[in-house]
């Protein structure tokens, strides 16, 4: 399902992915508030389109204003514990990881996830990107449904 919402015109191409943070200090007065705070806070977003025939509008955040784009939640991927991951089932992250060296650091703690959240597993992707796992846990590398 898309959104039609606002986003900065240096971020506005198809296929940018962007985890929605919220409202900013900047924000409080504006007029385009409600075209622009629309989205669901800490989940990620891919852009789908950009409006073409949109103006651009001026924004105390973005430099060069804001554009219309239609954007799309998508899946996360990240590392779930391995014991009863399937397609289907749900998963919980297994919590933080020091080791930000680690090739799989990003997908321990993967954006637009929160370590208490439940989601449903979308897809098996399979290992994770490391070889030994320096928290000694057991992961499996999936896809994410954050609004499940």
């Amino acid at each position: 399902m898309t959104t039609v919402t606002l986003i900065g015109t240096r971020l506005a191409e198809p296929g940018t992915e962007f985890v929605y943070e919220g409202e900013a200090e900047g924000c409080a007065g504006c007029p385009y508030r409600s075209q622009c705070l629309n989205l669901t806070p800490g989940t990620r977003y891919r852009i789908t389109d950009v409006r073409e025939n949109a103006q651009t509008l001026e924004c105390a955040i973005h430099d060069g204003g804001v554009r219309a784009v239609e954007v799309e939640p998508v899946t996360v991927r990240a590392n779930v514990p391995s014991k009863g991951a399937f397609a289907g089932s749900k998963a919980k992250l297994k919590g933080p990881c020091p080791y930000v060296d680690c090739p799989s650091h990003e997908f321990c703690v993967p954006d637009g996830l929160t370590f208490d959240g439940e989601y449903r597993i979308d897809g098996i992707v399979g290992d994770p990107p490391h070889d030994v796992c320096h928290l000694d846990r057991s992961l499996e590398l999936v896809d994410l449904d954050p609004q499940s």
